[in-house]
């Protein structure tokens, strides 16, 4: 269908369709002169509806009607767009990034080092022997004074021969 038999048809339809017609051809040009770089909105808003009306039987008013309800539209969209944009960016600002990651690694370390400290606890515990235990080869160092008893064979626990502590620490 040519151009012409389209703009014949839509001139013959009610006039609430011709309106919304012209605003989609109005808005589809609007947007080309915009990506275009050509024109700021208004002044290719106003070029939009002088291109079209001098192509179809819109008149001026019509144009500048219909004009008005893209801009209108056209106005809330950035509105929203700078809102979303806005959202965005505090949502991924740098300074609030950093303090989340601050935050969960302190946890993390904070709970592993809770971790850390009962399993040190623990094995402190399966390390500390008393004197009258049975005890396999290895060195005792008194909790008491520091001193040392090395054994080369299975022994009963005797107390510390210098502070004669009752209380040591293993190891091999």
């Amino acid at each position: 269908m040519s151009e012409e038999q389209n703009q014949s048809q839509e001139t013959q339809g009610e006039p609430e369709q011709q309106e919304v017609r012209f605003y989609e051809k109005l808005a589809a040009r609007t947007a080309e002169l915009l990506e275009s770089g050509r024109k700021n909105l208004d002044e290719t808003l106003k070029k939009a509806g002088e291109e079209l009306a001098a192509a179809s039987n819109f008149s001026r008013e019509q144009a500048e009607k219909v004009g008005g309800y893209v801009r209108r539209d056209l106005s809330q969209l950035a509105e929203q767009a700078d809102k979303a944009r806005a959202a965005v960016k505090q949502a991924a600002d740098p300074q609030r990034v950093a303090a989340g990651v601050q935050s969960t690694l302190s946890r993390i370390l904070r709970s592993a080092a809770e971790t850390f400290a009962e399993l040190a606890e623990k094995t402190e515990k399966q390390l500390e022997h008393r004197t009258g235990e049975v005890t396999s080869p290895g060195t005792l160092t008194c909790r008491g004074c520091g001193a040392e008893m090395h054994f080369t064979a299975t022994v009963r626990i005797p107390p510390c021969p210098k502070c004669h502590q009752t209380l040591f620490r293993k190891s091999y």
